[in-house]
């Protein structure tokens, strides 16, 4: 990668949208990249909420074409073909915001960061189901850019696994 900063794998992503969006131009593929890296509507509630609308309704991006201002939406994911989708599961997967971190485990749709995995030990009594729901809530202060395309996150001892929102409490 690239850019440490920037939590979506953008060459992966260009190449699922334009498989994805085959009728589309890549002026509009490339500006509706631009929009889904520069969500910027506030707080990182509010940021999670406006990619949460593209991933389940697409990117409309408005442009122009032989003269005429048209707007287009660019679909994230292929709801009926499952196989025009990109999965990618990393480990330990490096990001830097106000400090760097590295999550257990990111899973990649078309090259977003939709889910945050954070594991612990069952046999450790600090490393419980709580310290990994602290876990993840301090990720999503340190390194605040990975969350705003998260659909998910999960935490697990092994013994007991949770699944929740960015809001969802412990």
């Amino acid at each position: 990668r690239p850019n440490y900063k920037m939590p979506i794998a953008e060459e992966m992503l260009k190449n699922s949208l334009v498989n994805i969006n085959p009728k589309v131009s890549m002026d509009v593929i490339d500006r509706a990249l631009y929009q889904i890296r520069h969500i910027d509507a506030g707080l990182l509630e509010s940021r999670n909420e406006s990619f949460f609308d593209y991933l389940q309704n697409g990117v409309e991006v408005s442009h122009y074409e032989e003269g005429k201002q048209k707007t287009t939406r660019v679909h994230l994911a292929d709801y009926r073909d499952i196989d025009k989708n990109h999965f990618v599961v990393t480990n330990q997967y490096t990001m830097i915001g106000k400090e760097q971190k590295r999550p257990d485990i990111v899973i990649f749709l078309n090259g977003l960061p939709i889910v945050v995995i954070e594991l612990k030990s069952a046999t450790t009594t600090q490393a419980d189901i709580s310290s990994a729901y602290r876990q993840i809530k301090n990720y999503q202060y340190d390194i605040e850019e990975l969350f705003v395309y998260n659909a998910f996150n999960i935490i697990s001892d092994f013994t007991h696994t949770k699944v929740g929102t960015i809001t969802s409490n412990e």
